[in-house]
This record gives C-alpha cells, structure tokens and sequence, in this order.
C-alpha cells in the first residue's frame, strides 16, 4: 500500500528508516492521524540543523494530520547522549524556561497553531515528569526495558569506553514515555526525528507495546542526516551555526547562507527544506542544469527560506541589503541596516579624531603602504559609505562616522572594512 504523502517524503528524501512502512501508510490513508517531533531545549535558538524533522512535520498538517510539538523541559535538563561523545553540560530550570519559551515563538513561525481542524498543539514534558517520584518512575517503567536491550542501542554501546552517566543512560527510556504519554492523552500514533533518534523513537514502540494490552498501532520514522555534495556537514558556516534567532544570525546572513548555496546541493534543499511543488522545483532543476548562471534555483531556496522564518519584512531586509551591497550603492541602507550588513567584515578600532584618508587606509590596514593607499584614492578604488573619495586631501571626521561610532570603507568593488572609533 503506498501513501500519497509518504511518496513525496521518499521523493524529497526525507525518508531514512521507518517501523513498518505498510502499516504507517493505512494509518494515514484511513484517519487524521497525530504525530510529533521533540526538540530539547538546550539553547535559546533552534538553528537550521534541527529543523528538517519540523519542517516535515508541518508537511503531514498540509496534508490534513496534527502535528504535536513537544519542547523538552524535562529532558532538557538531563541531555540526549545521541550524537555526543561527552556528557552535556546541564542546565538551571530558569535556562530551561528560558530556552523553552524561545523556542515556542519560532515554532509558531512555522505551524498554523489556530486552524480548527487539526492545529498544531506545543506540550512540554515537564508537565508530566516534574512531580513523578523516583519510585514512581522506576516502578511503572524502569521495569519495561532491560539493560539489554538498552546496550544494544548505538547511542548507548558507543559511549561506554568514553563514559556514560546514569543520567544520560536513562534518556532513551524517558523519551520512550514521551511517546507513550503522547499515544495516553494526544492520541499521537507517529514519531518523527532524526536519524540519530531511531533507538529513542524504537524505545518508545517497545514502552507503548508493553504498557498496553491490545495491540498497540505505532510508528516510527526518521530523516537522514543532511549533507553537502563533498560530504562534509551541512548548517555551518565560518561564524559557525545558521540560528533561526534574527539576533544571532541576521535575516541578511541567513539569506546569504542558502544564496550561495551550490548548484550540486540546491535541487536537494529544495525538496528537503522548501514547500514548493515538485512542478516547480523540477522546472528549477532544469534552470541549474541550462541556466546555472543565473542561479534561480538559489534565489528562490533563499527567499522561500527567508519567509519562512523571518517573515516578509524579514526577507525584504535581506534582499535590500544585499541589493545595496551588489551595487555599491550604500545610502540605500539605514545605519541599523549597515550593521547587519557588515558585522561580519574585517574591522579595526582607531582613535576618534578627525583623519586623512590616506593616513586612515594606512593605519587601518585597508592598504598596504601610504603609496598604496594614494594609488587607491586616486583611481577611485576608495569609497566612504557608499560615496566615492577621490581627493587625497580628503578628512574622514563627524560627518563620516555612522552614530559617532563606525566608518564603512570599501577599497575595490567587493572588499568592505569597518572601522571602529573609540
């Protein structure tokens, strides 16, 4: 039996391993089915390297399902080993909270939370395991899981020789009675994660299976792990992480990343991260093969991506910057705009004082020597915010510096330079 839903997922590749492919797919096709994604809440952002399991559980909502978020404050505080090879380092209950309540605001970026039907709903595992006893834990469902049976979970088998505490050697039962509760009091009959959560979401079928006498329909599938055509990892750039977080990475940044996007990965993101038809993105696909240059295919990723998280104002920051920057033409920009754009050029902090540009170029190493630095001003190499300086008599002072603080130089038409003044 094949699933029209469960089809695109194996066409976009989101499919990596699944319980029972057959079962999971009369499931879907029969009732409107509710299913979850976790995310533990181990930093006040989510960055684009958890949201592949949550994209695809929006997709499921499209199509008619419920989708159920559980954000960890429980598990939160004790860490997935899955992945790690060192033990997490754990956080207060306020970090918790804090974290928790972030993260609910960037998934309601990405759900329909009010749609009547089948909206998305945000629970937090803390409200069941916040007053559960040690006792009470260890009764009702330390029991269920031999240590066998744990060993046998990679996540687990692979930490043992590096260490492995009693706290994270119980994460992968605790998640199990997640889904449990879930399948109890939502209903939930689907889990989703990534490839490194297979054990967790296996362990939650094996709790479910034997916390209830009739036969228990569950399921489970994972997303395999995102990468670049060279293999190497997908989601970091040189700054480090992409953060859905505009403080952390700016709308502009964020578009940048999946603007220079290659054109052996974009077709893949596409399908992976957009919700764009498979019409479209194969007349995409048809644009890198012939058109490449015109790099279609990466203007569309990063604005469907830009949306998505930041908004439309968010995406008209960004193609306003990066328009300005293409062209040269920085007076379009507002100061706050200029320091998204360039914080993350080279800089330099000087003197607050009233300076001639060459002796600036110079002492801010923007050229090389001050016969340099004349060459450059003189061929018109130089531009002071956006204006270009042609006069080596010319003073950088009060009027150049952006709210008394920053001077943006560009020496050629690609290379930017902050200068600081303290």
């Amino acid at each position: 039996m094949t699933n029209a839903l469960i089809e695109d997922l194996k066409w976009r590749g989101l499919l990596y391993q699944q319980t029972d492919e057959e079962g999971m797919a009369k499931l879907l096709d029969d009732e409107k089915v509710a299913l979850y994604v976790g995310v533990d809440p181990t930093a006040d952002s989510m960055h684009i390297g958890h949201i592949v399991p949550i994209l695809t559980l929006r997709r499921f909502q499209q199509a008619g399902h419920q989708p159920i978020l559980l954000v960890g404050g429980a598990t939160g505080m004790i860490g997935d080993p899955s992945g790690r090879s060192t033990e997490r380092n754990l956080l207060t209950g306020e970090q918790i909270e804090h974290n928790v309540n972030c993260i609910k605001g960037q998934l309601g970026r990405i759900f329909d939370f009010n749609n009547e039907a089948n909206g998305a709903q945000l629970v937090n595992n803390y409200d069941w395991f916040g007053n559960m006893t040690t006792i009470e834990f260890l009764r009702d469902f330390g029991k269920l899981i031999n240590i066998n049976y744990m060993l046998g979970k990679d996540t687990i088998s692979s930490r043992l020789e590096s260490g492995l505490s009693f706290t994270e050697f119980t994460y992968t039962l605790i998640q199990g009675m997640d889904f449990n509760h879930l399948y109890n009091h939502h209903n939930v009959r689907i889990q989703v994660g990534g490839s490194d959560q297979w054990g967790n979401i296996t362990t939650g079928l094996e709790v479910i299976r034997k916390t209830h006498d009739e036969e228990a329909k569950a399921y489970g599938f994972t997303i395999p792990l995102v990468t670049k055509a060279d293999g190497t990892k997908f989601g970091k750039t040189a700054g480090g992480a992409v953060w859905l977080d505009a403080e952390k990475t700016s709308p502009y940044e964020f578009y940048q990343f999946w603007l220079n996007t290659g054109d052996a990965d974009v077709v893949k993101y596409l399908k992976i991260f957009t919700f764009l038809s498979r019409e479209t993105i194969e007349a995409l696909e048809e644009k890198v093969a012939t058109e490449a240059h015109l790099r279609e295919a990466q203007k569309t990723l990063a604005s469907e991506m830009t949306k998505l998280i930041h908004g439309e104002e968010g995406l008209e920051q960004a193609l306003k910057i990066t328009a300005a920057l293409f062209s040269g033409d920085l007076k379009a920009l507002s100061v706050e705009e200029m320091k998204v754009a360039f914080s993350g050029v080279p800089s330099v902090e000087v003197a607050k004082e009233d300076a001639n540009i060459v002796d600036l170029l110079v002492e801010a190493k923007i050229s090389s020597s001050k016969r340099q630095a004349r060459e450059d001003v003189t061929n018109g190499a130089i531009s002071v915010n956006g204006e270009k300086v042609k006069e080596l008599d010319y003073t950088v002072d009060t009027k150049d510096r952006l709210e008394d603080a920053f001077t943006i130089i560009r020496r050629g038409k690609k290379k930017y330079f902050m200068v600081k003044f303290a």
